[in-house]
């Protein structure tokens, strides 16, 4: 008989305060992580996102992973196959693996989402792909040769760009 107690000696509560976590630039989007495969022990990936104006990744689905979105501040444009859709301040997406989907930002102003993946290690793919913030500074757009590095290396986490 297995108790509460019995647990993997692997296993450890993650408590994280506001605005703490690996921090990166990917475009011109910031990804602050309080999850992780490595923390969670495979488990998922969990992380906030503040998206500027026009910006969000490109199309994409992952091929061993579902995806929730929680929208924190603003309103973001999903993509769900070939349609679109709005969804606005504490609306809810969720993203079966395989489903090609992507988010983006048409308005004027930031917008603030949770996310989630399970299992885990899209954060492994970010953190690989993404750069160190710089205090007072925006994040720049992606140049030519990190997107045809992100192409190359999508496939390595079981993403498909397209």
């Amino acid at each position: 008989m297995t108790s509460l107690s019995d647990s993997s000696a692997d296993a450890k509560v993650i408590h994280l305060p506001a605005q703490q976590g690996p921090t990166i630039w990917f475009n011109k989007g910031m990804y602050t992580f309080k999850a992780t495969k490595e923390t969670t022990n495979g488990a998922l990936t969990f992380a906030e996102g503040s998206i500027l104006p026009g910006d969000g990744p490109p199309p994409h689905y992952h091929e061993e992973m579902d995806e929730a979105f929680f929208v924190l501040q603003g309103e973001l444009e999903f993509l769900s196959g070939d349609e679109t859709f709005m969804c606005g301040q504490e609306g809810f997406v969720f993203v079966p693996r395989g489903i090609r989907h992507r988010f983006y930002n048409p308005g004027i102003h930031p917008a603030r989402l949770l996310f989630m993946l399970l299992p885990g290690g899209l954060d492994e793919f970010l953190i690989d792909v993404g750069r160190e913030p710089e205090a007072g500074e925006i994040p720049p757009p992606f140049t030519p040769e990190q997107r045809q590095r992100i192409e190359e290396i999508s496939p390595n986490y079981g993403l498909v760009v397209g």
